[in-house]
């Protein structure tokens, strides 16, 4: 079996789910033309564990941790299966790299998991498991948490960061405005960062991209991208798609699949 790509997606506001624009369409796409994973993989900054976990629940739980949206998107539901036996499989990768990980029974899948995976897969006929991220590790502890993943690739594993390529919501205009400046050059300094295959660069982003801080006033939602490229692992190019889409002036939506 060839090696899946790994994928880095945004899923911007919860209302993602009700309002696919050119990145739901584009997801779609993309996951059309991939062969079809054993199991999906994914990393969500809306589940920050103390310990890395990994969900091994047999039919998790659709989890709406939001507040505040119309009714009919807490009506949704994403009722994908898990699997503990490839949630024993991904502990074991870990364990091998020298990463303890801890099996999560209970636990569901947040929206940053399942809103993008509607688009990508709207049958929910493939086993997805959600690994946690941890809200002390850097940049470079989550590249490393990806890299140790990527043999999972050559088993039939799709492993997919879902963030935000900008995200700061103090900034968040319900009139779907302009876009502002600094998201466009975030965002181009990204592309063109991973266009030059500058990991060292992308790692230390807060004190190399242009206006950082404000795109990104907390890492949490740019550590997805760090994960899904170090599962690539090494001669990959990035490829982006929906780089234009921006929701509310201030969310870009970009994704990146991460070939060989």
């Amino acid at each position: 079996m060839s090696p899946l790509p790994t994928l880095f997606v945004s899923h911007g506001s919860p209302m993602f789910a009700l309002e696919p624009g050119i990145a739901g369409r584009e997801l779609r796409a993309l996951t059309d033309a991939l062969p079809r994973p054993e199991v999906i993989v994914i990393a969500s900054p809306h589940w920050m564990a103390p310990r890395v976990s990994v969900t091994a629940a047999p039919r998790p739980e659709t989890i709406h941790d939001f507040g505040g949206f119309p009714r009919a998107l807490y009506e949704l539901s994403y009722p994908a299966p898990g699997s503990p036996d490839w949630a024993r499989r991904v502990l074991d990768t870990l364990a091998e790299a020298g990463i303890t990980a801890h099996a999560d029974e209970t636990r569901g899948l947040d929206h940053g998991a399942w809103v993008p995976l509607m688009f990508m897969y709207p049958d929910a006929d493939i086993p997805v498991l959600q690994i946690s991220l941890h809200p002390h590790f850097t940049p470079a502890h989550h590249y490393r948490l990806g890299r140790a993943l990527a043999p999972l690739r050559q088993q039939g594993a799709l492993i997919v960061g879902s963030g935000s390529l900008t995200h700061n919501l103090h900034e968040f205009r319900s009139d779907h405005g302009p876009t502002q400046a600094y998201v466009e050059a975030f965002a181009d300094w990204i592309a063109t960062t991973l266009a030059a295959g500058d990991t060292a660069a992308l790692l230390d982003y807060r004190a190399r991209a242009p206006h950082a801080e404000r795109a990104h006033p907390t890492d949490e939602h740019l550590l997805p991208l760090m994960f899904a490229l170090g599962a690539a692992g090494d001669d990959w190019r990035a490829r982006r798609i929906a780089g234009d889409d921006v929701r509310y002036g201030m969310l870009a939506m970009d994704a990146y699949v991460f070939e060989h």
